[in-house]
């Protein structure tokens, strides 16, 4: 009797579990063919060509005003770019990947003697209300909800404009 109600105590619990809200939604409505960030604005669009889908406050890099120019400048990029690649299992709950270095971002860092960086995403904030704005060393950052449909609706491929 004892092993039945630990069966039914451990199926209903993976039960429960499995039915629990997942961050991978799903999407079907029109293609996000370019995002369009504006950083002095503190906004992101998700646009189908000219028709804004989906609109973002974001937060940027702890030094928001001006280019990324090397590794741990703390800026947020300028310029276009391409979402080139996706983490599940983001530090920041989901993110998607922004072709930062271009080869032009890289020749003007190693003519100044330095790195360019990298790794800069589009990504959540695992939960954490940061309490401030632009906290991010050169990402942008949106709540983890946002960041949920950003990752159904954006694909490898989509261009990005990021905007002073």
């Amino acid at each position: 009797m004892k092993s039945i109600r630990v069966f039914l105590l451990l199926a209903f619990t993976a039960l429960v579990t499995a039915c629990g809200p997942s961050k991978f939604r799903t999407y079907d409505g029109p293609e996000v063919t370019q995002i369009l960030v504006f950083k002095e604005a503190r906004t992101m669009y998700l646009m189908h060509h000219d028709v804004p889908l989906r609109k973002f406050d974001i937060d940027l890099g702890r030094v928001p005003v001006g280019h990324k120019q090397f590794e741990g400048d703390g800026r947020t990029p300028e310029g276009d770019y391409i979402i080139d690649r996706r983490n599940p299992n983001s530090e920041f709950h989901l993110s998607v990947g922004i072709s930062y270095p271009e080869v032009h971002d890289t020749l003007a860092a190693n003519e100044a003697g330095l790195s360019p960086g990298g790794d800069i995403f589009i990504h959540g904030r695992n939960g954490k209300d940061r309490g401030r704005r632009d906290w991010t060393e050169g990402c942008i950052a949106v709540t983890d909800r946002e960041m949920e449909d950003i990752y159904a609706m954006v694909r490898d491929g989509t261009s990005i404009r990021i905007h002073p």
